[in-house]
């Protein structure tokens, strides 16, 4: 049995682009409103489950209390953290630190940001919770809200992507993609 997983990336947050991480933004109007037009016309679910950030959190205790859909807070489907770089974009990175960025840009796993958290670890945890919310929910139907790092390392997982082409996948602010993911036994 599967679980179906409609991934939720939130939206445009007040500080902006760049490394965010483990920063805990707040959504913008315009990051709202991306979010409300991303789920426009679909649904419904039988669970929302979220990152604990508030840029996923606040959205998710939003719907969850307009729908009376339960909602499942999961610590370890929050953003990876970039350590020395986050709250820092990719132009300010490139003026300081240009090699660094391109060897992470190149391929992430064989590169971690100063101080930041290894993809292989941001990997098994991120795996690890999908497939503890596919056991415990199987059959039914989710809205996961949560960072782009997270829904690019599942849809490339997905789509059978080597790990170097993590990156590549896009999922822009407020985007949805669904999911069947498999329950595989405890």
């Amino acid at each position: 049995m599967n679980v179906q997983l409609d991934l939720l990336r939130h939206g445009e947050t007040e500080r902006g682009g760049g490394f965010r991480g483990s920063l805990d933004d707040a959504l913008t109007p315009a990051g709202w409103a991306q979010m409300r037009t991303a789920i426009a016309d679909t649904g419904p679910w039988d669970r929302l489950v979220s990152s604990p950030l508030l840029r996923c959190a606040d959205f998710a205790r939003a719907l969850a209390a307009e729908t009376g859909v339960p909602l499942h807070l999961e610590v370890d489907l929050r953003e990876l953290h970039f350590g020395a770089w986050e709250g820092h974009s990719a132009a300010e990175l490139m003026e300081t630190e240009a090699d660094a960025l391109g060897r992470f840009w190149a391929d992430p796993y064989a590169f971690t940001p100063p101080d930041g958290e290894a993809l292989e670890a941001f990997e098994a945890r991120v795996l690890t919770a999908v497939q503890r919310l596919a056991r415990q929910f199987a059959g039914e139907r989710l809205l996961v809200i949560t960072h782009g790092g997270v829904m690019r390392l599942l849809l490339a997982r997905a789509r059978g992507l080597e790990r170097r082409a993590l990156l590549s996948v896009d999922v822009e602010h407020g985007s949805l993609h669904r999911l069947e993911w498999p329950c595989e036994a405890a």
